[in-house]
């Protein structure tokens, strides 16, 4: 699934995906679309995975919106609605994978790149990156889902807020609102963006591959809109089928034979 536009690799049990456009600003093309969601519909089917890591090369930009250059020639109401569904198919391949995504703002995301960032289930920032959904700036509106999952993340108040306004905000600020998960550099940590990617990543590398694929199964189910009913169906039936696996049994003798010990 790699090339030249986007690099992949899978270690320690955790997908890496690095937008590989740094002269472009890691713009979003249609065949970098296209290839986002191959590759995650591809990757949801290695049941040893944990996470995800999804970043921009360089240090300018996660991703900097959709490619103008490759977008020009869509002028036509069939085109742009096209257009629209399959940013939104590449990024719900995103939100639907089955074991959490960080996104690592190693730059500005900002249009389209702060909707590729939401659509991620954390957000990490370098100390200098800023997210700004400035789809006004062009006289156009989200495209590819990222309003709605905005205003989940946010409120739809501040949502209407940061859209209206075409708001920059760096991390901290990011923090404050629910948009960003750690910042590196910043007050309340230290340390580059790689580091405080890893450190983010260490407790879930803990974790059992289908437990974490039941923790993701609930928040896709809660973003969906499941009913209470269903949560609490699907909750039942995760942890029914995690106590009967024999990693649960390892752990809980564990735990007993220590306590026999003391």
């Amino acid at each position: 699934m790699a090339s030249e536009e986007l690099q992949v690799e899978t270690r320690d049990q955790v997908l890496y995906v690095l937008i590989n456009r740094p002269a472009k600003r890691n713009a979003l093309s249609r065949s970098v679309l296209a290839q986002l969601g191959a590759v995650f519909l591809a990757a949801a089917e290695d049941g040893a995975l944990l996470a995800a890591v999804l970043r921009g090369a360089g240090d300018k930009s996660f991703a900097a919106g959709g490619d103008l250059a490759d977008l020009a020639n869509v002028r036509s109401l069939a085109g742009a609605t096209d257009l629209s569904l399959q940013g939104k198919a590449a990024l719900e391949a995103i939100r639907q994978f089955p074991v959490p995504v960080i996104a690592a703002l190693n730059g500005d995301a900002l249009g389209g790149g702060a909707e590729l960032a939401v659509a991620c289930d954390f957000r990490i920032f370098a100390a200098h990156a800023r997210i700004g959904f400035i789809q006004g700036r062009l006289k156009i509106t989200s495209a590819w889902g990222g309003g709605v999952d905005l205003a989940r993340l946010v409120g739809p108040a501040r949502a209407m807020r940061l859209l209206s306004r075409g708001e920059l905000l760096l991390g901290q600020d990011a923090m404050r609102l629910g948009l960003a998960d750690a910042v590196a550099g910043g007050d309340l940590a230290s340390g580059d963006l790689d580091s405080m990617v890893s450190a983010f990543l260490q407790p879930m590398l803990t974790q059992a591959p289908h437990v974490m694929r039941a923790f993701k199964a609930l928040n896709i189910a809660q973003r969906r809109g499941a009913s209470r009913q269903e949560l609490l169906d699907l909750e039942t039936r995760n942890f029914a089928a995690a106590w009967v696996h024999d990693d649960h049994w390892s752990a809980a003798d564990g735990i007993l034979n220590r306590e026999k010990t003391k």
